[in-house]
């Protein structure tokens, strides 16, 4: 099972939301732990047009079906894709984006602030077959200018640092020539300033990690979870939740439906 199966649902020492005063019970200790601290960052999504991108590296897409062993592809032989090229899709294959020629400028009237400028190179996969339909997948670069406001934290002996979390997807591409796409593009970049350090934190003590629940055992287990016997629930607004009409003793229900003689709950699915 996993921390959210409904076999942990009552489980103490598992993940799950906590509101109001509930948020205290079971507090056990201080903790101290070493994360990533984030202090700052922000978001920016654009759309580009006519963004060239050339192709590092590309290869044969294995079991494409084209009648090229695995064999070939990995000697390079009998690879080479033949004109004309049509372009398919292409996405980022990664969240981590590198970051060039970075500037970091503090700025005197805002002195918690600092004018953060860089090139950030997005890593993407381009799919694209050529005029015998074999399917290759080559690896590209996307570069974004970033020019941004960020709150940075004062010198410390432990140093901040600034990475950019990234995300494209291709809109529309074509095959230019000398392995060069045109490209139009949506990309997302998160940039951040982070630092490695160690936050007291209060704890519930350590986790109970569950075992596995295997998926072709757990067949019978959402069955075997119901109660034995029918349950008298007569609260109006659980029953409305269920498509149940109800109502009990001298209560005249706004569902429609009466009570017997005795006052005892009507219920009509």
């Amino acid at each position: 099972m996993s921390f959210y199966s409904y076999k942990n649902a009552n489980s103490t020492q598992c993940p799950c939301s906590v509101c109001g005063q509930e948020a205290l019970n079971g507090i056990t200790e201080k903790v101290c732990i070493q994360v990533q601290r984030v202090y700052d960052s922000c978001l920016q999504q654009e759309q580009l047009s006519e963004q060239k991108v050339t192709l590092v590296s590309y290869g044969l897409v294995p079991g494409c079906g084209c009648g090229v062993t695995n064999d070939q592809i990995a000697e390079g032989t009998n690879t080479q894709p033949n004109m004309p090229i049509t372009f398919e899709s292409c996405r980022s294959t990664s969240t981590e984006g590198t970051i060039r020629n970075l500037s970091v400028e503090r700025l005197c009237d805002r002195p918690c602030f600092a004018r953060v400028r860089g090139q950030i190179d997005v890593p993407i996969d381009i799919l694209f077959t050529d005029a015998t339909c074999r399917e290759y997948i080559g690896r590209g670069v996307v570069t974004v200018d970033k020019d941004v406001l960020l709150s940075i934290p004062d010198e410390s002996i432990v140093p901040y640092s600034i990475e950019a979390m990234v995300s494209a997807i291709c809109v529309a591409g074509t095959y230019l020539c000398n392995n060069v796409f045109e490209l139009e593009i949506c990309v997302t970049v998160v940039l951040k300033v982070l630092a490695k350090v160690e936050i007291l934190v209060p704890s519930y003590g350590f986790c109970e990690v569950p075992p596995c629940e295997e998926f072709a055992d757990s067949v019978c287990d959402e069955f075997f979870s119901l109660p034995l016997f029918p349950q008298a629930l007569c609260d109006e607004d659980t029953m409305r939740a269920r498509n149940v009409s109800c109502s009990c003793g001298s209560y005249q229900s706004t569902t429609g439906l009466g009570c017997n003689g005795a006052g005892s709950c009507c219920c009509n699915r």
